[in-house]
């Protein structure tokens, strides 16, 4: 399972998130993108190495980088609150905002693994497993359902730019909490992915698009479907004591299918769509 998940983050850090980044059109972002190896690299470095000061001080370098991210959410907030419309923009850089910001989660969770410190008590198993999720089930998740809000606005379309971040947080929260509300953060995320899905399958794969581009819209639609339910039966497993997949087992399907049927599937088709509009 180490090698695995070191793979899905390694996708997150190196590739899904500055692809990402590019897509938001965020006035501000070019800088950070572009000195964005310059964290990412020393972080996916970081995950190959033996626990310890080196690690650790790589996985710094990279919680710096997702820090820059962080902190640019509140200016870009402040942007988007002023002028005409501002309203009616709110759920989709609601999404947006929360992708700027689940990063730095996750490489706060890195640098506590990377060093061997049980962070808040979680063990280092969570901690390693907590990573890939909010690169993924933060980052990736919250960015599609703003794009997607930003270019099909209506009712599901809103709904899941707002139940994402929603989802995500109360899912953050139950960490803290207890494993019920873990699973009504699972309930809430779900929902807001399974709207990206349908809206995604409804108006963003249209014939225009292309052939290719509604093939990896198609992908991704299918695959939120699959990679969620296995996140419900999870958490429902967690709450309840139900049989329900282990970790690895997780980490093989939903981890990996999110990785690369959602995160990377998305983020190509996104590109596609951005280029075709230009």
């Amino acid at each position: 399972m180490t090698v695995l998940v070191g793979l899905i983050v390694m996708t997150g850090m190196l590739l899904i998130v500055p692809a990402g980044l590019a897509l938001m059109e965020v006035r501000g972002l070019c800088a950070i993108r572009r000195l964005w190896p310059l964290g990412a690299v020393p972080g996916a470095v970081a995950l190959w190495l033996p626990r310890g000061p080196l690690a650790t001080t790589l996985a710094v370098l990279y919680a710096l980088a997702t820090l820059a991210l962080a902190l640019y959410a509140p200016v870009h907030l402040a942007r988007t609150l002023r002028g005409p419309g501002a309203l009616g923009r709110a759920p989709a850089e609601t999404a947006l905002l929360t992708a700027l910001v689940t990063p730095s989660v996750a490489a706060l969770a890195l640098v506590a693994e990377r060093s061997g410190h049980q962070l808040l008590g979680f063990d280092l198993e969570i901690l390693a497993l907590t990573v890939p999720h909010f690169h993924f089930a933060g980052f990736a998740a919250a960015l599609v359902a703003g794009l997607v809000c930003r270019a099909a606005d209506g009712p599901a379309a809103r709904f899941a730019a707002l139940s994402v971040p929603l989802g995500t947080l109360l899912v953050l929260v139950g960490y803290f909490v207890d494993d019920w509300t873990e699973l009504a953060g699972a309930l809430v995320l779900t929902a807001g992915m399974w709207a990206v899905a349908r809206v995604t399958w409804r108006d963003i794969r249209t014939p225009e698009a292309g052939r290719l581009t509604g093939g990896l819209l198609a992908v991704s639609s299918v695959v939120l479907v699959a990679t969620m339910l296995l996140a419900l039966s999870w958490a429902l497993g967690e709450a309840t004591g139900l049989p329900h997949p282990t970790l690895t087992w997780m980490a093989a399907t939903h981890g990996l299918g999110n990785a690369l049927g959602f995160a990377l599937c998305s983020v190509l088709a996104w590109r596609r769509l951005k280029e075709t509009a230009q």
